[in-house]
């Protein structure tokens, strides 16, 4: 089905003709239709599957087809990369049908911010610490409010951000349209949506919690010391034309991208540390090819739109399976294929039986010299139904190793 079969505005529609774009997503295909008649909207699709689009095309076209006030748009988002993002897509479509976005977040000028609300923009795409800063403050109010959208609704509860999303709900008008699109739908965002919502339809788009199938996983057992010497043999060696390196925490980070460039590597590290302009930089310079590498934290595990991400590595494992899921997204974006390997040592394998709990199925080990051997009490489904329950005590740990 292509975007011509939608009521979208023919704007709308040009932009997406210079832009090459004709044909929707499944989450696009599925939304489209239901948040143009203005009804309320669950979207729950895997990341990198187009979700942005899904609310922005029919947003833009049922705000052109009326009087364009001041803040009749809010986007909340959980990161800043994920609001500039957002506000990018938003401003390039909505700039044909004279509709302007402004992205408000924290780590920059408030004042500066400020004056731009006082001057007013139809859309406004937040996240909702820096918002309510400015609602409290009286810079911005939301009268004419009619969508309302959040997006990565999963991620904005895991970094605490349900205090304040209440407290904003509060301020908003009661009868208006309101979206949710999310990678996953946890028992709060199920709960937050009864508060919020009215009789909202749900559209889900392949497996919940799972990564996209075009998604190569591997993992490495490897002991915490011999991590950085496995990481630069597998950069040598490996295919690898753009990687995003994740790690837990800020200094780690720093220090790996140090290394990396003292071997010669083009790399650049993202975490919340750095200033706005800092990250923006680094973000740039990714995206145009003047690093190779992105070492990061988990601020850019959501929000980190740059096609061709043909590696993710995992160089610590994520604390929760859902994080994982967002981590590996970074790769096989826009129905391309990507790799995404994953460095486990035998103190970690608390998170990486999550990790599997959540996919399934074991992820395939690779087989290396310093392999070790990791705990894991998963077993899959299919091996339990195999199973004659003599061999093996349920529950039993076993150790996994791939020879």
């Amino acid at each position: 089905m292509p975007f011509s079969a939608f009521e979208l505005d023919p704007r709308c529609m040009r932009v997406l003709h210079e832009a090459g774009i004709t044909t929707p997503t499944p989450i696009q295909a599925q939304a489209i239709p239901i948040a143009l008649t203005g009804r309320d909207l669950i979207g729950v699709a895997q990341t990198g599957t187009g979700k942005t689009l899904a609310f922005a095309l029919p947003s833009l076209t049922r705000l052109a087809a009326g009087r364009i006030e001041r803040n009749v748009m809010l986007v909340m988002v959980p990161t800043r990369e994920l609001a500039v993002q957002v506000h990018k897509v938003i401003e390039e479509a909505g700039k044909a049908l004279q509709i302007r976005s402004i992205a408000v977040y924290g780590g920059v000028s408030l004042e500066k911010q400020a004056q731009d609300l006082r001057r007013g923009r139809a859309v406004v795409v937040a996240t909702p610490g820096r918002l309510l800063d400015h609602m409290s403050r009286g810079n911005v109010a939301f009268p004419h409010l009619s969508i309302l959208v959040l997006d990565e609704a999963d991620r904005m509860l895991d970094m605490g951000f349900l205090p304040d999303i209440r407290k904003i709900l509060r301020k908003l008008p009661k009868e208006r349209q309101t979206m949710m699109f999310s990678a996953t739908f946890p028992d709060e965002i199920s709960r937050l949506t009864q508060e919020m919502m009215h009789d909202p339809e749900r559209v889900s788009v392949g497996a919940i919690s799972r990564p996209v199938d075009a998604v190569r996983q591997l993992l490495y057992t490897v002991m915490p010391e011999d991590k950085s010497n496995l990481l630069l043999d597998i950069l040598r060696a490996k295919e690898i034309t753009s990687a995003v390196i994740f790690l837990r925490t800020k200094q780690r980070t720093e220090r790996l991208s140090e290394m990396l460039r003292k071997h010669s590597f083009k790399a650049t590290a993202i975490h919340g540390d750095r200033s706005q302009r800092q990250r923006e930089q680094a973000l740039d310079g990714f995206r145009k090819g003047k690093y190779r590498i992105l070492v990061a934290t988990d601020v850019a595990a959501r929000g980190l739109d740059v096609d061709g991400i043909s590696h993710v590595i995992n160089y610590d494992v994520p604390p929760t399976a859902d994080d994982y899921i967002h981590r590996i997204g970074r790769t096989a974006r826009a129905q391309a294929e990507g790799d995404a390997i994953t460095f486990v040592s035998p103190a970690e394998h608390l998170p990486l039986e999550a990790i599997e709990r959540a996919l399934g199925r074991r992820l395939p080990r690779a087989e290396w010299e310093k392999a070790v051997p990791v705990l894991s009490l998963y077993t899959p489904p299919e091996e339990k139904k195999a199973s004659t329950g003599g061999t093996r005590r349920r529950g039993a740990p076993r150790l996994l190793r791939r020879r």
